[in-house]
């Protein structure tokens, strides 16, 4: 059976399927099939899998979380992106922007 990813980019999934792992995160099917469109029609779809492939199998999903909150920022401030929005203290709006279905739980935290 294929992932909400790999079946939205209308793409093979096998059991060494990369985007998998990647979309673990998000609770539902319809929203890791929406976070893929999203990330895909920023980055591109080739972009998405050559910046996944390119990092160890553990900071996989931790780039994709990244590229997805890039893309947010990009779309709620499209000059400066998520690091426009940390800078001016309006990253709230590019969690919002990217998370509104997620109601009363916490958005996902930034490290460091």
């Amino acid at each position: 059976m294929s992932c909400s990813g790999c079946r939205v980019l209308r793409k093979g999934c096998s059991e060494s399927c990369i985007l998998r792992p990647c979309l673990e995160w998000i609770e539902t099917s319809d929203a890791q099939s929406n976070a893929t469109v999203f990330v895909a029609k920023f980055f591109g779809r080739a972009g998405l899998m050559s910046s996944i492939s390119s990092v160890p199998d553990n900071q996989r999903p931790d780039v994709f979380q990244s590229l997805l909150l890039e893309d947010a920022g990009r779309t709620v401030n499209p000059v400066n992106g998520a690091l426009g929005l940390l800078w001016t203290g309006n990253w709230h709006v590019s969690i919002q922007a990217k998370f509104p279905a997620q109601g009363k739980k916490a958005p996902p935290r930034l490290a460091g």
